[in-house]
């Protein structure tokens, strides 16, 4: 279990907290792919940027690297090991998306890019709203085909907020 991706259905389900804690227990680097794709200001860098970043994280061979980004999904999931997927209730999701803001707001989180100040707006939340269950129906069938094709791939779905400490407290025995 050394090369690890977290994903998740969608903001605020605790894909960089999670890939955090994990980290920690296990020793790994964390990479946090909004680190790679907002420049200052929620400048978006060039994808080849982007790209460029993920390959010089996944020569490693340890890592856990956390983000959806579809537009690479692909580039990850054929170097990762365990993928790890985090699905809460959309409640939960927009919930902690405005808790977020109101904890960071005027502040950069630690997992996002330099100079990019806590924001929320409607097209965001609109985004998280639209999104959400066709996400949740695409990552099953992503999680189905993963499974014929490369058997030896740890996929691990955790869908409720024990489930995911459970993950955690049995990584730290």
């Amino acid at each position: 279990m050394g090369r690890i991706m977290v994903i998740g259905v969608s903001a605020g389900v605790g894909k960089s907290t999670f890939a955090r804690r994990l980290g920690d227990i296990l020793d790994i680097d964390v990479h946090h792919l909004d680190r790679f794709y907002w420049r200052s200001d929620w400048v978006e860098a060039p994808f080849e940027d982007f790209l460029a970043a993920q390959k010089q994280v996944l020569t490693h061979d340890k890592w856990i690297m956390e983000g959806n980004y579809g537009n690479s999904i692909d580039l990850r999931l054929k170097h990762a090991e365990t993928i790890i997927y985090l699905e809460l209730p959309l409640r939960v999701c927009l919930y902690r998306v405005v808790k977020r803001y109101l904890s960071f707001r005027g502040k950069t989180r630690p997992d996002i890019g330099e100079g990019c100040h806590e924001k929320l707006d409607w097209p965001f939340l609109k985004f998280i709203i639209t999104t959400y269950y066709s996400r949740k129906k695409k990552m099953k069938n992503t999680f189905a085909e993963i499974k014929s094709n490369e058997p030896d791939k740890v996929i691990v779905i955790l869908d409720s907020k024990p489930k995911i400490e459970g993950y955690l407290l049995n990584r730290k025995e």
